[in-house]
């Protein structure tokens, strides 16, 4: 059994339990914390979940939003049974293809 790991961003429920609605409330919020992000970075970072978040950012949010870090990201635990194929591979990850021996052949010369 595999276990995969898989997360909740909670950015947008919890600005909207503040009373924000708009990413571009945010923005101004951490920079007055030392975080100055673009307005699309705003924007990405309440609308989709982050591949990659600096600490500094993590804190700032919690300190605007009141919060703690197991508020904003909620880790899920999903155990999933992969099933083995005939050459012994997982489904997820196919077994690579077998090497072939090659002949190279010089062209005739006349």
């Amino acid at each position: 059994m595999i276990k995969k790991m898989g997360y909740r961003w909670n950015l947008r429920r919890l600005m909207a339990d503040h009373e924000m609605f708009q990413t571009t409330e945010l923005g101004p919020l951490l920079a007055e914390r030392g975080i100055h992000l673009s307005r699309e970075q705003v924007y990405r970072l309440v609308t989709a979940p982050p591949q990659r978040l600096s600490m500094d950012t993590l804190a700032a949010l919690c300190d605007i939003l009141g919060c703690t870090p197991n508020d904003l990201i909620e880790i899920d635990v999903v155990n999933t049974a992969i099933k083995k194929t005939s050459n012994g591979s997982t489904g997820e990850h196919p077994a690579p293809p077998r090497a072939r021996r090659t002949t190279i052949r010089r062209p005739e010369t006349t």
